[in-house]
C-alpha cells in the first residue's frame, strides 16, 4: 500500500507493523519517524542497518516473535535497505508479530525493486516514497517555523532561505536555527543578517565551528577560524550554538554516568540523534567528563557576557576562547 509523504494522517487509520521509506531526501525520512513514530512513544527503540539484521537474521525473528511479560512496546528502525530484506519480510508476514513496528529506511528504489513492489502490493504494509523538497513544501516549514518561534521575516528573506536549502529540509532547518539563535539578541532581522548568516554555509559553517570545539578538533578549529571572518552577530550566534550543543552534550554525559554503552545512550536519546551527527557527537562526549561540560557552560555565559559589553573586541574574545581547552 502506498502512502505519500504529503498524506500521512492516513497512517492513523490503518493498522500496519512494517513501514518502507524510500527515496533521497533524509530530511522527510527524519521528520516521519520523529513525528509519526518517536513522538509520545514511551516504548524501546532500536536501530539497526541492514547487514546487522541479516548476519543475525534468525536471532531477530526470534526476537520478533518472543514476548516477555515485561516487554514494552518496540519501535525497530533500520537503516540502509537494499532488496536483500524482501525475503525476511515476506517470512515476518507469515507470522504476524504483535507490539512492534518496524520502519526500513532505503535510498532510491527503482520500479521493478523486490522491496519496493512487495511492500506496495501487500495490504498489510506501507510505503513512502520521499522525494527532493519543492518550494512549496519549504515554504510551509519556515512558516511552521516562523508561527512557533513567534518571529517574523519578510517574503524576499523567505525566498532567499528556500534558494540556499537547495531543495534540502536539512539545510532549510540549519539556516532557521541559526535565525533562531541570532534573534535572541536581535529581535529584528533584515536581509543582511540572513545574507551573513546563510553565506557561513557556503565555506564553514557555525555549527562545524561549534561542533569541532566540543570534539577537542583544535586543527579543525583553526582552519575554520582561519577561512572566516566573522561579525560580532556572527559572534553571539557561534556562543549561542556551542551553548546549545553543550547542554545537549550534558544530557548524554549524565546517560553515559548511569549506562555504561556510549553508542546505546546515543542511538537512544531523544529529540533523536541525526545519523551524521553520531560520530562526532560521541567524540565530544569521549573528550570531556561531565564535570568539564558544565564548565564550559559556565565560561560560555560568561564569555556570551564579556561579548555584549565590548563587542569590537568580540571575535577575539571568541576566537581565544574555542582555540584553547
Amino acid at each position: 500500500m502506498i502512502i505519500k509523504s504529503f498524506e500521512l494522517n492516513k497512517l492513523n487509520s490503518y493498522e500496519f507493523n512494517l513501514h518502507l521509506i524510500f527515496g533521497n531526501n533524509e530530511g522527510i525520512k527524519e521528520d516521519i519517524i520523529k513525528d509519526f513514530y518517536l513522538k509520545n512513544f514511551n516504548g524501546e527503540v532500536l536501530k539497526y542497518d541492514e547487514q546487522e539484521i541479516l548476519s543475525n537474521k534468525e536471532e531477530f525473528l526470534s526476537s520478533l516473535l518472543t514476548k516477555s511479560l515485561f516487554q514494552t512496546d518496540k519501535l525497530i528502525i533500520i537503516s540502509r535497505g537494499t532488496d536483500k530484506l524482501a525475503s525476511l519480510i515476506s517470512e515476518i508476514l507469515e507470522s504476524p508479530i504483535v507490539d512492534i513496528k518496524i520502519v526500513i529506511k532505503c535510498s532510491n528504489l527503482e520500479k521493478k525493486s523486490k522491496l519496493r513492489n512487495l511492500f506496495e502490493k501487500e495490504k498489510e504494509l506501507v510505503s513512502t516514497p520521499v522525494y527532493e523538497d519543492d518550494t512549496r513544501s519549504l515554504s510551509f516549514l519556515i512558516n511552521n517555523f516562523l508561527r512557533e518561534q513567534k518571529l517574523n521575516l519578510s517574503q524576499e528573506i523567505k525566498n532567499i532561505l528556500i534558494e540556499r536549502s537547495k531543495g534540502d529540509r536539512i539545510h532549510l532547518k540549519n539556516e532557521l536555527l541559526k535565525i533562531k539563535n541570532l534573534s535572541i539578541s536581535k529581535h529584528k532581522l533584515n536581509t543582511e543578517d540572513v545574507l551573513k548568516l546563510s553565506n557561513l554555509a557556503e565555506n564553514y559553517s557555525v555549527f562545524e565551528l561549534s561542533d569541532n570545539y566540543l570534539a577537542k578538533n583544535s586543527k579543525k578549529v583553526s582552519n575554520i577560524l582561519n577561512e572566516n571572518n566573522y561579525s560580532p552577530e556572527d559572534c553571539i550566534l557561534i556562543i549561542r550554538t556551542i551553548l546549545s550543543k553543550s547542554k545537549r552534550l550534558l544530557k548524554i554525559r549524565s546517560e553515559i554516568d548511569n549506562e555504561e554503552n556510549i553508542d546505546q545512550v546515543i542511538s537512544s536519546f531523544k529529540p533523536p540523534i541525526f545519523w551524521k551527527e553520531k560520530d562526532i557527537l560521541k567524540k565530544q562526549a569521549q573528550s570531556w567528563s561531565t564535570d568539564d561540560v558544565k564548565e564550559i557552560i559556565f565560561k560560555v555565559n560568561n564569555l556570551e557576557a564579556q561579548v555584549k559589553k565590548n563587542a569590537v573586541n568580540s571575535m577575539l574574545f571568541v576566537s581565544n576562547f574555542v582555540s584553547n581547552y
